[in-house]
């Protein structure tokens, strides 16, 4: 599974970095980073986590 980042529509909640602080980060404006875009299998729950709480919707969990 890899993880997609729209930054352009990132509104700086933090709430991804909450959930899945493995797989995100921000920056020194509160917009996400993503670092890793293909998470262990272990933090995959957080990541689907963060999909779910982000308010924007720009995260996403694709198929490789």
């Amino acid at each position: 599974m890899k993880v997609e980042l729209e930054a352009d529509k990132c509104v700086a909640s933090g709430q991804c970095v909450l959930a899945a602080m493995d797989v995100f980060d921000q920056d020194d404006n509160g917009i996400a980073i993503l670092l890793e875009d293909e998470p262990a299998a272990d933090v995959l729950d957080d990541v689907k986590e963060a999909i779910a709480v982000c308010p924007a919707a720009a995260i996403r969990l694709v198929e490789q």
